[in-house]
């Protein structure tokens, strides 16, 4: 077993883009915030920041009350995902990037001639370097290297900002004991309670359990691999298969209406089967929903489609659900969801000529759109909300800001 991962891993990358971006900001906390207003929570602190107890999550609110010198500065997706491409050329110029994991995170699979330790530390020095020189020097990341991604991950979090961390063969598992159960990817709340439940508290329980034993707590197979992933083992990876694809939305308060939320879904929908559209996607089930202030229950509507991925099909069918929503109750939240989706290999495209002509206006809007802009191309009815709805960045997915704006 030798040292096979190196995983990078940006540091409160949002907030370290702005300092980059905005040189009043460098050493100053700051916090960054997908809308402004006090209500909503910070998606990144620099590290100024951090030292008052700010994390991700935090309410704004609150983290003006942790630190009342604090900064907060609107997100602007487009140009983290601008920053997130130079990031993966930088790590590629040196080492071939196996896996994009995130906006923030990536991971490089050695080669056999590039597993020594010593050979891996400075790869890994390399890749700070080609970072620092092609993102900016303020933008700083930590490298982990393992003998399997998992671990490599696990590494890569051991010492922020901007470390370096080996797990070597020889550290398993020691290196890992003094590690708290929520520090693995994969241990989120729900599963830590049921750890607990099974009277596992520390790390060093976790790793002395036996496959069947991981197996039962997490009543699946991912618990045995569980028990390989700790030691070492690389394991394939397994590939995913998409299954869902939407977006959702908070209306802005002059948008809570019936007309707004209107404009809004219609918004939605059309983001969403662009970029079904783009990754080669047919949903065969389509939901619409609204939330509302008060106590009013939510409106959804689900339709079961033959294989689908043009806008003015979803508009008709949004439209026939429309008039069944409750009239007297104010909008808070809007959404859309395609589900149960399958890749253009595996089902039959129709033969009827309006269906073929709806797919051709959908992929004549998708080109237009890509070539002069966002949104040039677009449904009368969301006229009024073009504006709304912009990209907002989850660390797992990346906008495409062609489609979602900045």
């Amino acid at each position: 077993m030798s040292v096979r991962w190196l995983f990078v891993d940006m540091n409160a990358y949002f907030a370290s883009v702005e300092q980059q971006l905005q040189p009043r900001l460098r050493g100053r906390p700051i916090a960054v915030a997908p809308v402004m207003t006090e209500r909503t929570c910070c998606i990144a602190a620099s590290y100024e920041a951090k030292r008052f107890g700010i994390r991700t999550g935090t309410n704004v609110g609150e983290a003006r009350r942790l630190c009342p010198a604090l900064e907060v500065i609107e997100a602007r997706p487009g140009r983290y995902v601008e920053f997130h491409h130079q990031i993966v050329a930088a790590v590629d110029s040196v080492l071939p990037v196996a896996e994009v994991c995130s906006i923030d995170e990536m991971a490089c699979r050695l080669g056999n001639g590039q597993q020594a330790e010593s050979q891996a530390i400075d790869l890994a020095h390399e890749v700070k370097r080609a970072v620092k020189e092609r993102a900016g020097e303020f933008i700083r990341c930590s490298v982990g290297l393992a003998p399997n991604k998992f671990l490599a991950k696990i590494a890569s979090d051991m010492q922020k900002p901007d470390g370096l961390t080996v797990l070597s063969p020889r550290d398993i598992p020691h290196k890992q004991f003094p590690l708290e159960l929520q520090d693995f990817t994969g241990i989120g709340p729900g599963m830590l309670k049921r750890l607990h439940q099974h009277g596992i508290e520390t790390t060093q329980q976790l790793y002395e359990l036996s496959r069947s034993d991981l197996g039962q707590i997490w009543n699946s197979v991912v618990g045995e691999q569980w028990w390989y992933l700790l030691r070492g083992d690389d394991l394939p990876t397994p590939r995913s298969v998409r299954r869902t694809l939407g977006h959702s939305h908070v209306l802005p308060p002059e948008f809570r209406t019936n007309k707004g939320a209107r404009a809004i879904l219609l918004r939605l929908i059309h983001k969403a089967a662009a970029r079904l559209r783009q990754e080669d996607c047919w949903a065969t089930r389509m939901t619409v929903w609204l939330t509302y202030l008060g106590r009013h229950p939510t409106w959804k509507a689900t339709t079961k489609l033959r294989p689908c991925q043009d806008t003015t099909t979803f508009v008709g069918i949004f439209a026939d659900h429309w008039c069944q929503r409750p009239g007297d109750a104010v909008p808070l939240k809007a959404g859309v969801t395609f589900s149960k989706l399958i890749r253009s290999n595996s089902t039959s495209h129709s033969l009827l000529v309006e269906d073929r002509r709806r797919d051709e206006v959908s992929r004549t809007m998708d080109l237009v759109n890509r070539k002069y802009g966002v949104d040039r191309l677009y449904l009368a009815a969301m006229h009024d909300a073009r504006e709304t709805a912009r990209a907002r960045i989850a660390f797992r997915h990346i906008p495409d800001v062609t489609i979602e704006g900045h």
